[in-house]
């Protein structure tokens, strides 16, 4: 199939980030640091959160529908700032889409390189800690390093409400932090982008002996670098822009958004929601 020169991104162009809620915005606000001068996109898909107990083809056709829908908003590349949606959808994508695709990975080989006591503990949800990259992550960097995994049910709907320090959220961080401490962890890896958000929760309860690891920061820096060498990095004096969107009610999500971001934020609702999703489902389970 040929391409139109016309419709191919170029340096002005915004960069699309998503994630299955609001926790990606760790990952925005990192991109934002790295790259003042780009203009971001953002998808929160806070209407089907979590993704954690999604089956793998429902998890594929929301990442595939939303790229698709950031892609008709012009994005020149995508950071898919979900753990979940990485370790289920990313080879998907990757296959499907040109444009550079940048993802996460819990940061293991961080933290392995980081522990004295080498005990290092991974929170994460459940599909991160079965995906298949975990998988190879843990076989890569465990020699020599116990990792202890921890699924974290029930975080991710504390941060979509806003919560990140009410004595819900203090018992499940208590009940999932606890054992890796007890085993030794003198190191946590944050392996869901809506934990970072509760560092100084998670900091208050481990102790500041214990090194905790976000790998939004590497992410940002990874971005910088497949745009410069791709030449798509924006050369713009002035300050970027953000554009929000979620597919879940704006009276719920437009407060939380603008309390993560850290000042107010216009959140729009995803535009034909039900085609573009649908659409999304049916392709992926025909893939």
């Amino acid at each position: 199939m040929s391409v139109n020169p016309a419709s191919l991104p170029t340096a002005k162009n915004p960069i699309g980030v998503f994630d299955s809620g609001v926790g990606g915005l760790s990952v925005l606000r990192e991109i934002r640091r790295e790259l003042p001068s780009e203009d971001l996109l953002y998808v929160a898909d806070s209407g089907h959160a979590p993704y954690g107990d999604k089956s793998t083809g429902a998890i594929e056709a929301r990442a595939i529908a939303i790229v698709e829908f950031l892609i008709r908003q012009h994005a020149k590349a995508i950071v898919v700032a979900c753990n979940t949606a990485t370790g289920v959808a990313i080879r998907t994508l990757r296959a499907r889409f040109s444009l550079p695709i940048v993802a996460m990975e819990p940061a293991v080989k961080p933290a392995t390189a980081v522990t004295q006591s080498g005990v290092v503990g991974v929170l994460a949800t459940s599909r991160t800690i079965d995906s298949d990259n975990f998988a190879k992550l843990h076989e890569r960097f465990g020699a020599g390093v116990k990792i202890l995994m921890q699924a974290c049910p029930g975080l991710v709907e504390q941060v979509e409400a806003g919560d990140l320090s009410g004595d819900g959220t203090r018992a499940l961080v208590e009940r999932y932090v606890a054992p890796l401490l007890e085993q030794g962890a003198d190191t946590l890896v944050l392996g869901c982008t809506h934990y970072p958000f509760l560092t100084p929760l998670i900091r208050e309860i481990a102790g500041s002996s214990v090194a905790i690891i976000d790998p939004s920061a590497a992410v940002a820096r990874e971005l910088r670098r497949r745009l410069d060498n791709t030449d798509l990095l924006s050369d713009r004096s002035h300050a970027g822009t953000e554009q929000f969107w979620s597919s879940a009610a704006l009276g719920t999500t437009q407060p939380v958004i603008s309390q993560l971001w850290g000042m107010k934020a216009d959140v729009r609702s995803m535009p034909n929601d039900t085609t573009v999703f649908a659409s999304g489902i049916s392709r992926a389970a025909g893939s």
